[in-house]
């Protein structure tokens, strides 16, 4: 019976015992870009909801992801395209249509 490498550790938030490795964290990872996205289906939510509360990987991984974006929001200054790089993208599109 292959079962997988799960080594508990010892969490600071009541106790909890939470897996050191994730089996699944490829899927997490896209489904934790979801959530932070607001495009997760209400059964993606669910499953991370479930995955989260014992997965030290998952929790890192989270709080890695939304410290970058919160970053990347804040530090970003925020500006419009200008209207000539618009119409020049338009137009190479419209081109390679052709």
């Amino acid at each position: 019976m292959n079962t997988p490498n799960i080594n508990p550790v010892e969490s600071d938030c009541g106790g909890k015992v939470l897996k050191e490795t994730c089996e699944h964290h490829e899927e997490c990872m896209k489904i934790i870009q979801l959530i932070l996205d607001g495009e997760a289906t209400e059964d993606e939510k669910d499953h991370f909801r479930n995955n989260i509360d014992v997965c030290l990987p998952c929790i890192k991984s989270l709080e890695l992801e939304k410290c970058i974006k919160d970053s990347l929001c804040n530090k970003i200054e925020k500006r419009p395209c200008p209207e000539k790089l618009v119409a020049l993208i338009k137009e190479k599109i419209t081109s390679s249509k052709e």
